[in-house]
């Protein structure tokens, strides 16, 4: 396993040797060239939160009414990287999450909404649940069996006239977003997110 990284990018190992001579009074010179090579191998930088603009977030939103008949969301959108999309609800703004991350290191802002890929958005759980009044489209609804099946992270053998993304209906729940295709369902519940699977036994 590789080593910790704290918060100034470093690894536990090494800041542990600059704490110590530090507390040891070791000699500026020494200590100066233990400083240089850490600030050298630093962590690359790590992509900073983006709040959308109108224009980009418009076509988010179009993109989503595309696929799910989504025509509004409820609050602001950010992006870290050119792929998860975080949906905030509050006051703050980007100059406010600039000035945060001068103390603190911000992973987010609001709930993981969803993710751009290559066949479109696919919403998180947290998405599909936030926007469950708003989605009229591409739904596939789940028998009991079907949903337990999903829940466990598998995916579902079921036929269906979708294609690409689709969102997943148990009741009237939402159960986050699956790939279609003409046998199956592909499932994307994280490991950790995932109901026990009782029929495997260690």
């Amino acid at each position: 396993m590789g080593n910790k990284i704290n918060k100034k990018g470093f690894s536990q190992p090494k800041e542990e040797q600059l704490q110590k001579l530090r507390r040891d009074g070791g000699s500026s010179k020494k200590f100066g060239r233990i400083e240089n090579f850490l600030q050298k191998n630093q962590n690359p930088k790590i992509e900073r939160l983006k709040l959308l603009n109108k224009r980009e977030e418009k076509e988010i939103i179009n993109k989503l009414n595309e696929q799910f008949g989504i025509k509004q969301i409820p609050g602001k959108l950010f992006m870290r990287g050119k792929q998860r999309i975080f949906l905030y609800i509050g006051s703050f703004d980007e100059e406010n999450i600039r000035e945060l991350e001068k103390i603190v290191f911000v992973e987010r802002a609001g709930v993981y909404f969803g993710k751009i890929e290559e066949y479109g958005i696919r919403l998180s759980i947290e998405g599909t649940q936030i926007m469950k009044e708003e989605i009229t489209k591409n739904i596939v609804e789940l028998k009991k069996d079907e949903m337990q099946t999903w829940m466990m992270g598998h995916e579902v053998l079921k036929k269906s006239s979708f294609r690409g993304f689709v969102i997943i209906k148990y009741k009237n729940d939402m159960l986050g977003t699956g790939k279609a295709s003409t046998e199956k369902i592909t499932n994307f519940i994280p490991k950790s997110r995932r109901l026990r699977d009782k029929t495997i036994e260690k």
